[in-house]
């Protein structure tokens, strides 16, 4: 059952947490969330969320916050997220997310930038960042720790558990049972509620503001074009300082009635997943590359019957796949051996990683390879692209259920209008569009202009109205030789292989493209150990002269799905995984792409000047503060 789009008609005029009351009055009984505890899944009804979102509003209001005051969220993808960012909202303050893999010192910059007056802290490791840094975030008045363990050692009136927060505010209403409506009450729809740190991959992160229309607009578009129903569920995978899970998880799930559920830990995503069955799951595509290349690597080391039935039931379903594509109906022999083969193949394969009853997949936040979109749709999985930009509400552009082309993003969702400019930037207009960057008003001038935001990005519209992305306008590359490409274009087709986890490109006015490969040291490593290669580290065994030979061979394969001109060349397996915490990635695992061009310079222009190996340092920090350098040696490897 849907809720009644007369009542989402009426959500229009209410901010997110009067929202939130109205639904839970409705709802009561019906579960809202669950967390997996200790391998049992809890659940907290709609009626006991209103009571932890009242609890932590009388608390907050019993350590000093008012409307108006900044609180900032250093928590995982816990139940008390929410219970946090609603009771601060109902308030009238304004919240932020936080990456718990923030470093002390970034956490410092962005905190003052905020002027957060009270930061949620997931545990003993967040609380003690917080606490080295504490002379430099003097604005910070409370900090409230989540997770206990740990804790009992620390004796400081800065610090104050969640419970002992909660018992506040349970003391609050008992005094003043009025105090949580008459807040609430005075919250307006146009009033800013949330604030949302754009990946930064250029430079310093901005800090994107929303008012609560914005949100339920975006919320809206969502429960409008998709199959959701009360109850459906959403699992909470990415990280909640990520804008797609804001909207889903103070947007959707509440206007619409899903359930929000929260693994126990990363490690144990495949088997909750399986236990819960989420209807929808939208995250990054690291995720559905991850998931391919599992799947691919596990059916290569079964027996030879499951073996000889995945390959046929493969086949059959790229078959049925490329019909799709080509807007032609199956005969009736496809037709009966796809749902022969769902029985037999894809379900059970789709039921191991948990994803048999999802009703639609979508992947966002950058490019992903159209082959794992072609592999994942090819065994059953409802996968499609998504565009979008933080300052827009998130995703705004996806294909239409029937409508899937591999090259594209799709169509705009409901009251988004996209078009493209003279220069071939893509422009969008929707109310959902952010107010502006927190003490930035020209950058905001600089992007929006007449109600249309520049995203940054070249691209056109087919004679369809898909929009085709190209790239990112001031990453585009040109060879000496004239010809221009994507580098997102050729990465996102690199790490379609199971070998290989991240790929950066080079090739800006020089003759040829080269590349940094990073290995996939879960595949490789079992790869490696299945044929007795001996190894230490993964700087070792991305050395190893034989799992090169592996990689050049996948690169050599997927070279010929490049046209001519902008295949690679030459390539570095690099000796570690590019980091966030060594600033080579943004905390969304994006490439900071003239971050790492500028560090790993000499390597780059090595591969330009024939020779055939490097020299690499390395800036190693220990925890006692103590820094050294080490070097190390790479080969530069031909693949054409």
């Amino acid at each position: 059952m849907r809720i009644d789009p007369k009542r989402l008609e009426e959500f229009k005029a209410y901010t997110i947490p009067q929202i939130f009351a109205k639904q839970a009055e409705v709802l009561r009984g019906k579960p809202a969330i669950r967390k997996k505890y200790l391998g049992i899944w809890e659940t907290i009804t709609w009626e006991k969320y209103l009571k932890f979102v009242k609890h932590v509003a009388y608390g907050l209001s019993r350590v000093g916050v008012k409307r108006g005051d900044h609180v900032a969220i250093l928590v995982d993808n816990e139940p008390e997220w929410l219970f946090a960012e609603l009771g601060s909202q109902a308030l009238g303050a304004i919240t932020l997310n936080l990456f718990t893999s923030l470093m002390a010192k970034e956490l410092s910059v962005l905190l003052n930038r905020f002027g957060a007056r009270v930061v949620f802290a997931q545990d003993q490791g967040q609380v003690d960042k917080l606490i080295s840094i504490r002379k430099e975030i003097e604005g910070v008045e409370k900090v409230v720790y989540v997770d206990p363990t740990g804790m009992s050692y620390y004796s400081d009136p800065w610090l104050i558990s969640f419970r002992d927060l909660l018992d506040l505010g349970r003391e609050a209403e008992e005094k003043d049972p009025g105090f949580f409506e008459r807040e609430l009450s005075q919250g307006r729809k146009e009033d800013v509620n949330l604030m949302v740190m754009t990946s930064g991959t250029s430079g310093l992160p901005k800090f994107v503001m929303f008012a609560h229309q914005n949100i339920v607009d975006m919320a809206l578009k969502w429960i409008e074009s998709s199959p959701i129903e009360i109850g459906d569920n959403w699992i909470s995978i990415t990280p909640s300082a990520w804008i797609m899970e804001q909207i889903w998880g103070i947007g959707v799930s509440i206007l619409s009635g899903m359930v929000m559920n929260f693994p126990e830990m990363p490690e144990t995503l495949a088997e909750d997943c399986r236990e819960i069955g989420p209807s929808f799951i939208l995250t990054l595509p690291r995720f559905w590359e991850e998931l391919a290349s599992r799947i691919k690597v596990k059916m290569q080391d079964a027996g030879a019957l499951k073996k000889w039935f995945y390959d046929l039931g493969l086949k059959i379903g790229e078959t049925c796949f490329k019909r799709e594509l080509e807007e032609l109906s199956l005969p009736f022999h496809l037709r009966f051996l796809k749902k022969l083969f769902a029985l037999l193949v894809y379900n059970p394969l789709l039921d191991r990683v948990g994803c048999s009853r999802i009703k639609q997949a979508i992947t966002a936040g950058h490019p992903i390879s159209p082959e794992v979109i072609r592999f994942l749709r090819s065994i059953g999985l409802n996968l499609k692209q998504g565009y979008g930009l933080t300052e827009a509400g998130g995703v705004f552009q996806v294909h239409p259920d029937g409508e899937i082309k591999l090259e594209t993003v799709g169509k705009p969702l409901p009251r988004t209008e996209v078009k493209i400019s003279e220069d071939n930037e893509i422009l969008v207009s929707t109310p959902s569009l952010f107010v502006g960057y927190y003490q930035d008003e020209e950058t905001r001038r600089k992007v929006l202009e007449n109600g249309w935001l520049r995203t940054g990005d070249v691209g056109y519209l087919d004679e369809e109205g898909h929009l085709v992305v190209i790239g990112r306008k001031e990453e585009i590359m040109r060879l000496r030789g004239g010809e221009s490409f994507s580098p997102d274009f050729i990465e996102a087709r690199l790490k379609v292989s199971p070998y290989i986890k991240e790929a950066v490109v080079f090739g800006d006015g020089k003759d040829y493209v080269t590349g940094f490969i990073c290995l996939d040291f879960v595949n490789v490593r079992s790869w490696a150990e299945a044929r007795m290669i001996p190894y230490t580290t993964y700087s070792d065994l991305s050395q190893q002269p034989i799992v090169q030979d592996l990689i050049l061979g996948e690169v050599r394969r997927i070279n010929e799905q490049i046209p001519l001109p902008i295949r690679v060349k030459k390539i570095i397996l690099l000796h570690k995984m590019l980091d966030p915490d060594d600033e080579e990635l943004t905390r969304t695992g994006k490439v900071k792409r003239k971050f790492v061009s500028e560090k790993y310079k000499d390597l780059v222009e090595d591969m330009y000047e024939g020779k055939t190996e490097s020299q690499v340092k390395d800036t190693v920090v220990y925890r006692d503060g103590h820094i050294s350098t080490i070097f190390r040696k790479v080969k530069i490897l031909d693949v054409e």
